[in-house]
């Protein structure tokens, strides 16, 4: 089994996926103008407009109702991440078990930490699943 996607439903998903556009550096693939991802090459971030919810079950989800979540990327350098991403919770500090996070806020106020590996542990942890910090997006289709 393996995760490949997290949904985040949005009232606005125009911006949501904006800004995740900026901060990752990698475009959205637009499905429909309800739907998009960001894929990064081992997951992807799908971001849903809240139209999208009674395809599942109505009711089922809540836009901007998170209090539990925080979404992860890895990336090259967390600090300039930083200097071009807004809505900072926690400047750059480094965790105890050995990355440098940045923990922001998202339009929609869903929590994402930006992390780079600064430890030699922590660098291992990451090289040993085969995750890499700087992998080139896949092919994406425009926004309808």
């Amino acid at each position: 089994m393996n995760l490949v996607s997290l949904r985040v439903i949005t009232a606005d998903i125009n911006r949501l996926v904006a800004f995740y556009e900026k901060a990752t550096g990698i475009p959205a693939t637009w499905s429909t103008p309800d739907f998009a991802e960001i894929g990064t090459g081992v997951a992807t971030l799908a971001i849903g407009s809240e139209r999208t919810v009674p395809l599942f079950a109505p009711g089922a989800a809540r836009a901007a109702d998170n209090h539990s979540v925080i979404i992860e990327f890895l990336v090259p350098d967390v600090d300039a991440v930083h200097a071009a991403t807004p809505g900072a919770v926690q400047e750059p500090t480094t965790m105890p078990w050995g990355n440098r996070s940045l923990l922001v806020r998202d339009p929609d106020g869903n929590l994402v930490n930006f992390f780079t590996p600064v430890t030699d542990a922590a660098k291992a942890k990451f090289q040993r699943a085969g995750t890499h910090s700087c992998q080139e997006p896949t092919s994406r289709k425009p926004r309808p």
